[in-house]
């Protein structure tokens, strides 16, 4: 016997205490509903209503289990909406690999865009480095990431990526920090700051190409993890390095210039795993994800167009790494 239909069905009687008035509010026959309620006394051995040629009313028993029918209803209805949010994405813990070098303002414009979204959701944000992220994604580890294109998609789903150009970081004292914008071909003879490959081995071997082919052939390769070590290297006049660019000022001694043809484009965007065990949040995060990263990009953009006004005097900006 399915018990919580028969006791919706007991409640509509009870609200109606008229068993045809029941039955054609339920859009159902008199008969098959007397049966049903019958069916639900034996189940529960007592008399729910008292039936009489005067009417019909709630019997002892029946009262006593109204109230707690209309809880249990309850219950069931508040059970049901909490599967459908968790199905939805909107409770539980969602493990989330991020960047490095994601900056404070863009992980605080996430968390409250993933709060207003799904208020119940916790997002448990990891500093990951891409290739890692596609390591912990492929175990088990993460449920979804923000990696840096290109990546091997072949177990991933993607959502939409964000592109940001890349200018390149100078100590202030060089003479190509005086010019509007640089070119790759600029740079032959200087050493590069660069991520270590085993970061993101994809877009590292993609900075190296575009260099070559542009005729930047780095003297040496020097490796930072941390954006500060980085621009303490391009300070020292120990190489250059290529940065998004530039968000506000931070080493007075740094200054950024664009590349001419914006040759390097970094692109990041959310994956998470193939297939049916994939977070149900996965997708809607990337999606927020590529949002922010995207508006944030365009009001530093603004930002630094509206400080920096063309005019006839070459001005090099500084940077702020990660």
């Amino acid at each position: 016997m399915d018990l919580l239909r028969h006791l919706r069905l007991f409640v509509t009687v009870a609200d109606e205490l008229h068993f045809s008035r029941a039955a054609e509010r339920l859009g159902m026959a008199q008969p098959p509903l007397s049966q049903a309620i019958r069916r639900l006394e034996r189940e529960l051995g007592a008399e729910l209503f008292d039936r009489s040629q005067r009417g019909v009313r709630l019997s002892a028993a029946g009262a006593a289990l109204l109230e707690e029918t209309h809880e249990l209803l309850a219950r069931e209805e508040r059970l049901r909406t909490l599967a459908r949010r968790a199905a939805d994405g909107g409770l539980g813990t969602l493990r989330a690999g991020v960047p490095p070098d994601t900056t404070a303002a863009v992980l605080s414009a996430l968390l409250s865009a993933c709060a207003e979204h799904a208020p119940e959701l916790s997002v448990d944000l990891q500093e990951v480095t891409t290739a890692e992220q596609l390591r912990l994604l492929a175990s088990g580890g993460l449920d979804v990431g923000l990696v840096h294109h290109p990546v091997d998609a072949t177990e991933l789903r993607l959502g939409p990526d964000v592109p940001l150009d890349l200018g390149v970081v100078l100590p202030r004292t060089s003479p190509l920090a005086r010019l509007p914008e640089v070119s790759l071909g600029d740079l032959a003879g200087h050493d590069l700051v660069l991520f270590p490959r085993a970061h993101a081995p994809d877009w590292h071997d993609r900075v190296l190409d575009v260099c070559r082919a542009e005729g930047f052939v780095p003297g040496r390769l020097r490796h930072a993890s941390n954006p500060e070590f980085l621009l303490a290297l391009v300070t020292a006049g120990h190489g250059v390095a290529f940065a998004q660019g530039p968000a506000a000022r931070k080493e007075p001694r740094v200054a950024w210039s664009p590349l001419a043809g914006r040759p390097l484009t970094l692109r990041i965007g959310g994956a998470w795993p193939a297939g049916r065990g994939a977070h149900p949040a996965a997708r809607r995060f990337a999606e927020l994800a590529a949002e922010v990263l995207a508006r944030h990009h365009a009001a530093a953009s603004r930002r630094e167009g509206a400080a920096h006004p063309p005019d006839d005097t070459p001005r090099p900006w500084s940077v702020v790494y990660g």
